[in-house]
């Protein structure tokens, strides 16, 4: 249709860009809902995940080294929170005369947003009235929620983590917002960084977006993101990955395809059956991962039990 021109480390990088019948042609090439049989098909690509892979992923722990994936909860109202998260106390125990006293607090959020660290199941994204599996959304969610794809059936999870750290590719502190990482950009790091992604990993993309944001300030990244390139998908797809995720939401904005929003969205959770986890802090793990000069770890990922739910907050862990 067209071309982006993105800023990277290294210059300009053109990207062509997609018309939406283009897309749809995309999205149909990658599906894989004929990949598991129908008692597993909801889980999507989380099937790739077996014992044999959480036992290898295991052995990498080393030293013991835990490093929180999470951001704060955040009750502030920014240009990037436009809806806070709430914390209240709702019982003081200085109040009452007996013992032992309670202090208990209310914590309630709306995170499918960008100040929430959360997972994506299945069900919450929807391209043309289809879910993943060809699930119709108009059937399936109801005021209720989703009896399909939705995020009790995904966890908890435990596998290899992997961390494509952008900006040290790059010899940054961030890649601008607006970039969108490639394939060949995914393959070069495996070289540099020493890693294959293989079948069930979960493939963390660090743009240095809270780094940026502590630097130079808030900003909206509703329409201003790094993400990956729709290229990226395909060999998602080819190595049989099971989770994506970002310190952003794994979107690049402004989009590469026309008059569509979140195309890396679209292509993993109706399409490929991959969750994303969404608005993690990366900082203190890519230091975890240049310490120990290696980008793999054991990560854990365990959303709330949430029955008919689109998704969770989390706090995925990763362990060197």
């Amino acid at each position: 249709m067209g071309n982006l021109i993105v800023k990277n480390g290294a210059g300009d990088k053109v990207l062509p860009t997609l018309s939406i019948s283009e897309f749809e042609t995309l999205f149909n090439k990658i599906k894989n809902w004929g990949d598991f049989p129908g008692d597993k098909l909801e889980r999507g690509s989380l099937n790739y995940i077996n014992p044999e892979k959480v036992a290898s992923a295991s052995s990498l722990v080393k030293t013991g080294n835990i490093v929180s994936l999470s951001l704060p909860w955040n009750t502030q109202s920014e240009l990037d929170n436009h809806k806070p998260a709430i914390h209240y106390m709702s019982e003081i125990g200085n109040l009452e005369d007996q013992q032992p006293m309670c202090n208990k607090d209310f914590i309630g959020v709306d995170y499918h947003g960008k100040a929430v660290s959360h997972l994506d199941a299945m069900t919450h994204i929807v391209f043309k009235d289809q879910m993943y599996g060809g699930k119709k959304s108009s059937e399936q969610v109801k005021s209720s929620g989703s009896n399909w794809g939705s995020v009790d059936k995904l966890g908890p999870i435990v596998t290899r983590g992997i961390l494509l750290d952008a900006p040290l590719f790059y010899n940054k502190k961030w890649i601008e917002p607006g970039n969108a990482i490639t394939k060949d950009e995914i393959l070069e790091m495996e070289k540099r960084f020493n890693f294959q992604i293989s079948p069930g990993d979960c493939v963390l993309l660090r743009s240095g977006h809270f780094a940026r944001r502590a630097e130079l300030g808030v900003w909206d990244p509703s329409d201003y993101s790094a993400g990956f390139y729709l290229d990226a998908m395909e060999l998602f797809k080819e190595r049989k990955v099971s989770v994506i995720g970002a310190d952003g939401d794994s979107d690049a904005r402004p989009s590469p395809v026309a008059e569509m929003h979140s195309p890396i969205h679209a292509l993993a959770l109706p399409g490929l059956g991959i969750p994303l986890l969404d608005n993690l802090q990366l900082e203190p793990l890519a230091k975890s991962c240049n310490e120990n000069k290696r980008w793999e770890f054991l990560v854990t990922i365990t959303p709330l039990n949430i029955p008919r739910g689109t998704g969770s907050p989390v706090n995925p862990i990763a362990v060197f």
